[in-house]
């Protein structure tokens, strides 16, 4: 009698030379000479559409132009100066629906102009030297505390360090990055770099970082204003939502999100258990990353099932082909109502939905799907706001990120106003960070 695969999620379903190319690089960088090729491309529009769609507004022809003539350095020194965190929003910004959706040659050709891949060749090139490309100005005396080492807590911190100012930051995680380090898939960004590029952000001086430091738990907002001339929140969203369905406490329910940051600080792929059978709920990017890299870690089947159709995701159709192309199946328009198991899961019960004028609605018709491990990716929430006044699940702010609180700015995730983006937070932390200075000296 032949013997009976091992159910459940194991460790080392496929040996680490596959592991390792299928976790290579998804964007592998351009040669100079790729880079010259693609630079002739641009059209350098004078009211280019694609700096209009860049929540950074990075003069995109200009540092095009650098690279055409040979300058990629200071190409990067442009992208840098709006965006100091360009080199990891060269590899995880949805550039298909931003500033290469905008691209005149894509509205032409059907082919825009490879923004993504150009910035990365600039902004690695810069990198790749010693030393900063920003000098400190002359120490003002004032101290700002920022709440979250993520990209809104980066780009804030960085703005108001070369403005002179000091600046500590509160980071409940072990290492700074925020999204970058722990939340994105690891074929975006690899070889560390969320790590690097935080170091070499924090490499212009005056900036502390103080892991460990949960709001609520070791610090508190009342204590930070206290001490600081200004504060900045920019922890992001901490909690995950629940799915509320039937017998929900099986073996092998996970939230995408701690699966996720779990494969990024693992060393050893071959030791990450995974499914044979991988179901996982959401239509974000979060479910994306998790269905694809479970497929990556040798599931044999992973579905992607998201309760609305297929033109309501959060996922642009390019991170939707992508899973697709990487073995992911992909249905619409049902959502989960039952989990099946006794102590471990063994399938997943879905009613079908309906979305009409009043909304969406469920059809009664269900189905099962065969599952020994489920993701849940449907969103996440707040944490501790100490008090800041919030809505919908995020602190409420206005102008330049400035909260209904004294001395108190907010940005990224956890402010309102955001759409859950590298970059956008990137933007929201870099113009907070230019009130407060103006805050500060007026």
């Amino acid at each position: 009698m032949p013997a009976q695969p091992q159910t459940g999620p194991i460790a080392g379903r496929l040996p680490a030379e596959t592991l390792a190319a299928n976790f290579a690089d998804l964007h592998p960088p351009l040669s100079a000479h790729e880079a010259r090729v693609a630079a002739h491309r641009c059209y350098f529009c004078h009211d280019a559409p694609c700096v209009t769609a860049c929540p950074t507004s990075i003069d995109i022809p200009l540092f095009i132009r650098e690279i055409q003539a040979g300058r990629p350095e200071t190409a990067a020194r442009e992208i840098f100066e709006a965006n100091i965190l360009g080199g990891i929003c060269a590899r995880v910004c949805p550039t298909e629906v931003l500033c290469e959706g905008a691209c005149v040659r894509e509205a032409a050709e059907g082919k825009p102009v490879e923004i993504g891949l150009l910035q990365r060749h600039a902004t690695d090139s810069l990198m790749a030297r010693q030393g900063h490309p920003f000098t400190r100005a002359a120490p003002t005396g004032r101290r700002v505390a920022v709440v979250g080492a993520g990209p809104a807590g980066l780009a804030c911190a960085h703005r108001l360090a070369r403005y002179g100012h000091e600046v500590v930051i509160y980071e409940g995680a072990p290492k700074p990055g925020g999204l970058n380090e722990y939340g994105i898939a690891a074929y975006k960004a690899v070889d560390d770099f969320a790590a690097r590029e935080a170091a070499w952000i924090m490499g212009i001086g005056g900036i502390e970082v103080r892991h460990g430091q949960w709001l609520g738990l070791e610090v508190t907002l009342e204590a930070l204003r206290a001490e600081y001339d200004a504060v900045f929140l920019g922890m992001g969203l901490s909690g995950v939502n629940d799915l509320v369905v039937e017998n929900p406490a099986l073996e092998g329910v996970h939230d995408a999100v701690t699966f996720i940051s779990a494969l990024r600080q693992t060393h050893d792929l071959t030791t990450l258990p995974i499914g044979r059978e991988v179901v996982v709920i959401g239509g974000g990017m979060t479910a994306i990353d998790c269905a694809v890299q479970a497929r990556a870690l040798g599931a044999e089947s992973v579905t992607l099932v998201y309760r609305r159709g297929r033109d309501r995701m959060g996922a642009s159709r390019w991170e939707q082909d992508l899973a697709a192309q990487r073995g992911v199946r992909l249905l619409f328009e049902a959502a989960p109502v039952a989990l099946e198991g006794e102590g471990r899961l063994t399938g997943v019960v879905f009613e079908r939905m309906a979305e009409g004028p009043e909304g969406l609605r469920p059809t009664g018709e269900r189905f099962t799907l065969p599952a020994d491990q489920m993701f849940r990716a449907v969103g996440q929430r707040i944490g501790e706001t100490s008090g800041v006044e919030t809505a919908h699940g995020k602190v409420v702010t206005q102008g330049c990120g400035r909260t209904t609180m004294d001395k108190v700015w907010a940005g990224g995730d956890c402010a309102a106003g955001g759409d859950d983006l590298t970059v956008t937070a990137v933007a929201q932390g870099r113009d907070a960070a230019e009130d407060i200075h103006g805050s500060l000296t007026e």
